[in-house]
């Protein structure tokens, strides 16, 4: 690769491996495919237990766990200018020539990108959820990301809905967010060699059992689909506070034989777990994008999920049946993917997926928004701080009060109530 267009690029989140979640794939998968366009990236994230200083992982990509350990649900305690001389030691010594954060929840995303504008460094974010507006947590989240967000060169989002959400919550112009989505490693995500008899229909569902999932919902669904379809089985794959629940509803309604609970399922072993079953049950309440839905659709099953965020920009309608996140329309969605099973063939829809959704194409589009990232022009201090001059009007007596309540709403995004 021309030495003018290859890029150096510092990828920061508080969450990447060992850590397993939508955001940590997309990081890994989107190093891996830079690095073989001919890009140099390094990872920074922090200590994951004993795992700190510098690992190599494969294809040569190299990640900084840097000696800072998780404060709260996996978030490093944001300490504004502590993260400075090591931030600043791994740009110069890696001569990074960009900047890229991930995810809105991480401080350490956030502190990073506010150094690496500082020293001149031009920084993309990307936005992997949707957030709300009205709690207290929303505002005060929000108003850190409009701080980060007032100076950044470019922004991406995983869906146009995810978009709307960010430009809406950050006040960023809408030209500057790039909508990419995620995509799914079709070379692991394989159908079964032999297609499965319909005799008896397995439901899988694989998803953290906590409210924001749609754990809730799924007490009260599996019930009424085992009382109207007695072939059906429901495998439940994950583990969280709402496990308590569905474990309660399957004692109440003597279902032990038809519902088999896994527990947490490690990535490795999804795939495994996705090609025992005819249909994928997603009944998320919130979702920018929903990577398990891919993974489903790529080994063969079609998807019954919630008309919720994004979910519905991600597959064809003849892939997907959507229904509203309440027990009733879930049931009839599920009763009509019962119908149509029949006429899904396993091998043409992970065909179908490989043509749709590729890691290669998600670098390549990335590697535009670089390109108008480090070609937007360089500013000084006197020209970035108007641009942040909202933060007058904006009460900053109580940091450790806005802390605790950023912190609040990040723990119910990940699974509280």
């Amino acid at each position: 690769m021309d030495e003018r267009r290859r890029h150096r690029i510092l990828m920061v989140s508080d969450f990447f491996y060992p850590n397993f979640g939508g955001v940590e794939n997309h990081i890994y998968y989107l190093s891996q495919c830079l690095l073989k366009l001919g890009h140099k990236v390094v990872v920074m994230t922090h200590a994951y237990g004993n795992r700190s200083g510098v690992r190599y992982m494969t294809g040569g990509l190299k990640v900084y766990y840097i000696p800072w350990k998780p404060f709260l649900m996996q978030n490093t305690l944001p300490t504004i200018y502590g993260t400075l001389p090591i931030i600043r030691t791994i740009l110069v010594r890696e001569r990074i020539s960009l900047v890229h954060g991930h995810q809105a929840f991480s401080t350490l995303c956030h502190e990073a990108l506010m150094h690496a504008r500082t020293m001149g460094y031009k920084v993309v974010f990307t936005d992997h959820s949707l957030y709300g507006f009205a709690d207290v947590g929303s505002i005060h989240m929000n108003k850190v990301l409009q701080f980060t967000l007032a100076d950044v060169n470019q922004a991406i989002c995983v869906s146009h809905t995810s978009k709307e959400n960010t430009v809406l919550r950050s006040g960023l112009p809408p030209e500057k967010v790039f909508v990419i989505p995620n995509a799914v490693d079709t070379a692991v995500f394989k159908p079964a060699p032999e297609r499965l008899s319909c005799h008896e229909i397995i439901i899988v569902v694989i998803s953290r059992l906590v409210y924001r999932k749609g754990a809730d919902l799924l007490v009260e669904v599996i019930p009424e689909v085992c009382r109207l379809h007695p072939n059906v089985r429901f495998i439940v794959g994950g583990d969280g506070p709402k496990r308590v629940r569905l474990e309660e509803m399957r004692e109440k309604h003597s279902l032990q034989d038809r519902v088999e609970m896994l527990g947490a399922v490690q990535h490795a072993q999804v795939r495994s777990v996705l090609i025992t079953g005819h249909i994928f049950l997603n009944s998320s309440l919130t979702e920018a994008f929903c990577i398990a839905i891919l993974e489903a659709a790529s080994c063969g099953l079609l998807t019954v999920s919630t008309r919720v965020g994004g979910v519905p920009e991600v597959l064809p309608d003849d892939m997907i049946v959507l229904a509203e996140p309440v027990p009733s329309d879930m049931v009839q969605a599920i009763k009509k993917a019962i119908h149509i099973l029949p006429s899904i063939d396993p091998q043409m829809m992970h065909l179908r997926m490989k043509g749709l959704y590729s890691w290669h194409d998600v670098a390549r589009r990335t590697e535009i928004v670089y390109d108008r990232a480090l070609s937007c022009s360089n500013e000084n201090l006197l020209q970035r701080l108007p641009r942040q001059a909202f933060l007058c009007s904006y009460d900053n007596k109580f940091p450790a009060m806005a802390f605790t309540a950023s912190m609040e709403a990040y723990r119910r995004y990940r699974g509280g109530s």
